[in-house]
């Protein structure tokens, strides 16, 4: 079964998911931002995993696809490839916020794909902050450049997408279960 057999492949990268976490807890631990980032699936991935770390470990945490009348001003008044960039910069993202993004490419410069992802790295990089990914491809832009990428390996080309989003989900949640057990203490409503 070709998940069984991803899921093998990603024990190799087991390294890149333990540096995640110890990055993640700094920016818990310092009271810092993640601002997510994606398009299509890795939007809505995007939302659902700033939503877990905001409420599970209490990490301020974001998606940037999240308030559309900004995405689709900046789109119309700036360029698509300004999106994430543009709201980066209005929100004072620095050196000890962290870019995370989901993408199944992760941008390519050359060819002008993903131009939004691209941009957001690159600003995240110039500012001096770390840049986490779950990509399906590790010559895209995001995987080459940043910090720590999990890089979903591709088993049938035809289910790249399906595949990488699928594991995008599913990172994520292992990421917030990761942090929310390292939380020192863990509060109930009642």
């Amino acid at each position: 079964m070709e998940v069984g057999q991803i899921a093998k492949e990603l024990a190799g990268q087991i390294g890149t998911l333990e540096k995640m976490v110890e990055i993640l807890e700094g920016v818990r631990h310092f009271g810092d931002r993640v601002f997510f980032c994606g398009v299509g699936g890795g939007a809505g991935n995007g939302t659902h995993a700033a939503g877990d770390l905001f409420k599970s470990c209490r990490i301020r945490a974001s998606c940037l696809t999240d308030n559309i009348p900004t995405v689709t001003a900046i789109a119309n008044d700036e360029g698509w490839s300004r999106v994430f960039v543009d709201q980066m910069d209005i929100l004072g993202f620095g050196s000890n916020d962290v870019l995370f993004v989901f993408s199944v490419g992760g941008g390519d410069a050359e060819r002008d794909i993903s131009k939004n992802i691209v941009e957001a790295v690159k600003f995240a990089k110039k500012k001096g902050a770390y840049v986490l990914g779950v990509v399906g491809k590790a010559d895209g832009y995001t995987a080459q450049n940043g910090d720590a990428v999990i890089v979903v390996p591709t088993v049938n080309p035809d289910y790249r997408t399906t595949h990488t989003e699928a594991m995008q989900g599913y990172i994520a949640h292992f990421l917030t279960e990761a942090l929310r057990q390292r939380s020192a203490k863990w509060e109930s409503v009642s």
